[in-house]
């Protein structure tokens, strides 16, 4: 049974399309229950429409609709569970549908395939005979019905009508807010190294061939790598070195033209150099030599990319696009000026990634778990993509697309409003002083407005640093990170987070293999299980602090007391050796941990006589505390910060920290939200560190409220049900106070 489970869903996963999948699920479902006749309706606008069927009349294919109200499909749909009856045509539900010729039929057994929650449609298997089907069939056939749901979602491509053309769009999921027009550009993912092998006639023309494509990639890792130097970004910059020097004659470059002169067209030189290497580095036990693979894997996807799509990436610096792509990382966004970059659209990845987050960070509209969007022929495609409500509109019409231009021009207008204010200080208007910081990671977007914008720095992700580079980087290479950070704030305070890898941040040098990452071997355990590594970024960040008391260092993913312990010994071992290296005093910087994990919400008391502040990371607080992944598209929906119970975990948070004296944060999401924002004055936090593109919003927000208020609306949101209340009720509050356009 499990085979042929297996062997129906493979087949429905991986059909063209989706009438093509829904014609060979009745097909072999039929033949795997030995019955007479199978059906799939789809739900589409509270109809089901009888979308395949092998035993009914073909010709009622997508032309019999039935409202979810009538008939015992309906009711499958209605109930959201199976219906077995030895005799259909006996049960008051029954409706006799004569186009589709079922008559003949007693026995009914339909299961509903849900997705998500919803029934998107219902299977149905009926026999001539009159009895009811087995437990075991029924068991079959619902198994059947849940694995295919995914599959079936992904092939439902959502058809709507405007302006008497049909308007394709597609939906998923919000990663980061916002609106764009532009053409789209679509990376689709790997090119596969299997190509068929194919020699050539004309070695020299193919010689010809391969020198042009790798001499428009050298140009592209040139540019690439001098725009990086330029924004004094050596991090980033190294990455394009390291490939440019694989294209040397002496190394990989001189290996595909032998394979040329061979024989081969350039393509299969290209697969078969790359292969061979890929094997071999893959084969050897050395970890940092076996992730070189990725590097073997990348050049030659960028040489192949530019034999079979020349000049696909090359595009003029003012001309944004949209980027389609199977999943968004940190290298791919680095790939791209942020003025090229108008939108991103990925078919994996989850609203709460480092890549989202990345996303936010530079206010760049993003939306995720598109299915099918890459298969949908959309290259040079214009393209509207509203993130705030997860669409993407194909080709739109002249209507839509002058609404949509007005939309962004209004939105726009409103910006400029929030950055007149600015360069004020934010105080509510019952005169609560409130600090506003910036998240940020690659050294880029730290510039010299952050000194006037913002009190300071309070989240610098220094694993990017780590995430970008082909090996862990040095002392004196973080040492000169750093110390440009610090520069760039000004003699503002500047937080920075110690080495925070694993769960939805890989490295790809060191990489770590566990069946649930998020509550596995990260953040502050792998610091302290290498402490050669630790050591040499605590060197590196004291250094670059010297003659300033600006650095503050974070400890992400404490779960234990000890855990602190242990790296405030670390932290004193780099002082005393650098003290008497240098021969002047180091100065011991403010230290304090991440509030992520649930347990050490109830020793505060403790964490109090250890450390000097905490900064609530909102976004795995919560992920822990409803035990939801938040990069699962299954129960993404279940990750909500808003849920009564996290806000009240927040509260105790700040409470408690009040009560021990501890200065304490917030430094996730929900600090650039308006409405987490709102929430947290409320709670009594009056630190919060956001993205940049948050921080005028959020600044213009706070200077119209007042504490007094807040409190008042606090009370309401904590004795709500659900997140979608407390939302509603913050809505409500925002309206009445004219600030509405705030929260779009």
């Amino acid at each position: 049974m499990l085979k042929t489970l297996r062997d129906i869903t493979q087949a429905v996963a991986s059909a063209r399309d989706l009438q093509y999948a829904l014609e060979l699920l009745v097909k072999r479902t039929k033949q795997a229950m030995m019955t007479e006749c199978c059906s799939i309706y789809i739900i589409e606008e509270q109809q089901l429409i009888l979308s395949a069927t092998d035993g009914l009349d073909p010709s009622a294919v997508n032309r019999v609709k039935l409202p979810v109200t009538q008939g015992l499909v309906g009711l499958v749909a209605q109930r959201e569970e199976a219906i077995n009856l030895a005799d259909a045509a006996s049960h008051p539900r029954f409706k006799l549908l004569p186009e589709v010729a079922e008559e003949a039929y007693s026995a009914f057994l339909a299961v509903p395939i849900v997705y998500q929650k919803s029934v998107i449609g219902v299977i149905v298997v009926q026999q001539v005979q009159a009895r009811q089907f087995s437990e075991g069939e029924e068991a079959f056939l619902m198994t059947l019905a849940a694995q295919l749901a995914v599959a079936i979602k992904g092939l439902t491509h959502k058809v709507k009508s405007g302006d008497s053309l049909q308007q394709r769009y597609y939906t998923g999921t919000q990663a980061s807010k916002g609106i764009a027009i532009a053409k789209a550009l679509v990376l689709g993912g790997q090119i596969s190294f299997d190509l068929v092998e194919q020699q050539t006639q004309s070695a020299a023309g193919e010689e010809l061939r391969l020198q042009e494509a790798m001499s428009r990639c050298k140009d592209l890792l040139v540019g690439l790598s001098q725009r990086f130097d330029r924004e004094k970004d050596e991090e980033a910059a190294s990455i394009f070195n390291a490939l440019l020097l694989l294209l040397e004659k002496e190394s990989l470059g001189g290996e595909y033209i032998k394979e040329v002169r061979a024989g081969w067209c350039a393509e299969t030189a290209v697969c078969r150099v790359s292969k061979r290497y890929i094997e071999h580095f893959e084969s050897m036990s050395d970890l940092y030599l076996k992730e070189r693979a990725s590097d073997i894997r990348d050049l030659g996807q960028r040489v192949l990319r530019q034999l079979i799509e020349p000049n696909k990436i090359f595009l003029e610096p003012e001309t944004p696009v949209i980027l389609i792509a199977r999943e968004a990382s940190t290298t791919l966004l680095a790939e791209f000026p942020r003025q090229k970059l108008a939108g991103i659209v990925t078919e994996f990845g989850g609203a709460n990634s480092h890549a989202s987050i990345l996303a936010r960070a530079m206010g760049v509209p993003a939306i995720i778990g598109v299915d099918g969007i890459l298969s949908a022929n959309l290259e040079q495609s214009l393209l509207i993509i509203n993130a705030n409500r997860g669409q993407v509109i194909i080709e739109p019409s002249a209507i839509v697309l002058s609404e949509y231009q007005s939309l962004i021009a209004a939105q726009e207008e409103q910006q400029r409003q929030y950055a007149q204010e600015l360069s004020f200080k934010t105080v509510t208007q019952d005169g609560k002083r409130i600090y506003l910081y910036i998240n940020s990671g690659l050294l880029s977007s730290v510039d010299s407005e952050t000194g006037s914008d913002s009190d300071g720095i309070g989240l610098y992700r220094t694993e990017i640093l780590f995430m970008i580079k082909q090996c862990f980087p040095g002392e004196i290479e973080q040492l000169e990170i750093y110390r440009k950070v610090l520069k760039a704030a000004g003699n503002k305070p500047v937080v920075m987070r110690t080495l925070d890898v694993g769960g939805d941040k890989p490295l790809d040098y060191f990489p770590i293999i566990e069946d649930n990452p998020f509550l596995g071997w990260r953040g502050i355990r792998l610091s302290l299980d290498h402490p050669e590594l630790f050591l040499i970024q605590l060197r590196a960040m004291l250094q670059a602090a010297i003659g300033s008391e600006q650095l503050h260092i974070l400890l992400p993913m404490v779960s234990n007391l000890e855990e602190v312990d242990l790296a405030l010994i670390y932290l004193e071992q780099a002082c005393q050796e650098l003290t008497a290296e240098l021969g002047k005093k180091i100065t011991m910087p403010k230290v304090g941990i991440m509030l992520e994990v649930p347990v050490l919400l109830y020793q505060l008391d403790e964490v109090a006589k250890r450390v000097d502040f905490v900064s609530v990371g909102s976004n795995d607080l919560t992920q822990y505390l409803l035990a939801v992944d938040r990069n699962n598209p299954s129960v993404s929906p279940l990750f909500d910060s808003y849920h009564p119970g996290v806000l009240r975990a927040l509260k105790f948070a700040v409470e408690r920290c009040n009560e021990y004296q501890l200065p304490i944060s917030v430094c996730g999401e929900l600090a650039g939200e308006p409405i987490g924002a709102i929430l947290l004055i409320a709670m009594g936090y009056d630190q919060l560190s956001m993205n940049q593109a948050s921080l005028a919003r959020i600044n213009y927000l706070l200077r119209r409220v007042s504490q007094t208020e807040l409190n008042l609306l606090l009370a309401q949101a904590l004795k709500l049900n659900s997140g979608e209340e407390v939302r509603l009720l913050v809505g409500q509050y925002c309206e009445q106070k004219g600030l509405a356009s705030v929260l779009s």
